[in-house]
């Protein structure tokens, strides 16, 4: 290999490269440190010109075997099938800050057998979460409209939607006491679940007309009602099968309203001497809870329970929101107590 003569330059040293490889400044650091030590041993100019050479054709030799030198202080290749103008997100599946999320909803498991169609997504589950939408015209102006609910696993995956099905007359005059058709849809927008409350006394002087709801899957096929019983002072309710038989119970406190608190309604069995479950009523804070009737609610059931039994505990939690959290159109507040 022939190297040509070393060529000056601003007093610096360059080496030619039949490839065309910046050597510059290798071979000037490399020569000011050699010619460094070699003024202090006190070497010969023509010396320190052949070291200088065989320093030079021994960095050309290492070029032409690795390649190209990288460039200090600049990045690395981009991956290919990227834009070089671009790079590839660390966390692709994270939320962007101000972007809208889109609503996950819960994959739905495999149906088991004697299963209502669309109830499949229950039989895993032993929470359901409900929190009640808040609608700004009702919030703003007092006018009640049609009562709309988000309900979710506790993974925070959507399970179903609640809609409200009524007439303008019926909510704004019979408030909390009206009757009420509620369809309950899922990530398809089928209809899986109908609750049916028929119009009925709250009185305490006719306790042969008292609340009740009827729960029906698919619709238009009943599998339970939710009766109420009467008490001179706590909210107590039957939970009944599709044969009118008596399943479970459940027992809610003598003052349903508490500040800063949750209220909760006991499920226990049909001897009210075990507790299997509750349906809780979660406080929202002093603004929502004073200017909405937005509620959030959470029920807690056992796993292995029915479940055309767990779509009437769900059907339960509904009835105890209108009776008890809900107020607007005739009805300023909500109730305090089991006999309004």
């Amino acid at each position: 290999m022939r190297v040509e003569p070393h060529k000056e330059l601003n007093g610096k040293y360059h080496v030619p490269s039949a490839k065309g490889y910046s050597l510059f400044c290798y071979c000037f650091r490399e020569t000011e440190k050699e010619s460094q030590t070699r003024e202090r041993l006190g070497e010969s100019p023509q010396v320190r010109l052949e070291a200088e050479r065989a320093g030079s054709c021994r960095i050309q030799e290492e070029g032409e075997k690795r390649g190209p030198p990288r460039h200090i202080g600049h990045p690395a290749p981009r991956p290919i099938g990227f834009p070089a103008d671009q790079r590839p997100p660390a966390f692709f599946h994270q939320p962007q800050p101000g972007t809208t999320q889109l609503v996950q909803w819960a994959p739905a498991p495999p149906p088991p057998l004697n299963c209502p169609p669309g109830l499949e997504y229950l039989t895993q589950i032993d929470q359901l979460l409900i929190h009640q939408q808040v609608e700004l015209l009702e919030a703003l102006t007092g006018f009640e409209t049609n009562n709309r609910y988000a309900i979710s696993n506790s993974f925070g995956q959507r399970v179903y939607f609640a809609v409200e099905e009524n007439d303008c007359c019926t909510r704004n005059c019979c408030g909390n006491l009206r009757p009420f058709i509620i369809k309950i849809l899922d990530n398809t927008g089928r209809e899986v679940i109908t609750f049916d409350r028929p119009f009925r006394c709250v009185s305490c002087f006719y306790p042969c007309c008292l609340q009740q709801l009827e729960i029906q899957s698919p619709p238009g096929v009943p599998i339970g009602y939710i009766t109420q019983n009467w008490h001179p002072f706590l909210p107590k309710f039957t939970v009944l099968n599709e044969h009118h038989q008596e399943v479970l119970k459940i027992q809610g406190p003598c003052i349903v309203c508490r500040c800063c608190a949750d209220v909760d309604f006991d499920i226990k069995s049909l001897n009210e001497q075990t507790t299997v479950g509750k349906i809780t009523k979660q406080w929202t804070g002093i603004i929502k809870e004073t200017f909405t009737d937005a509620d959030n609610f959470a029920i807690q059931f056992p796993l292995d329970l029915d479940v055309k039994m767990k779509a009437v505990m769900l059907g339960a939690c509904f009835l105890i929101d209108f009776m008890f959290f809900e107020h607007g159109g005739s009805s300023d507040s909500s109730r305090t107590g089991v006999w309004q």
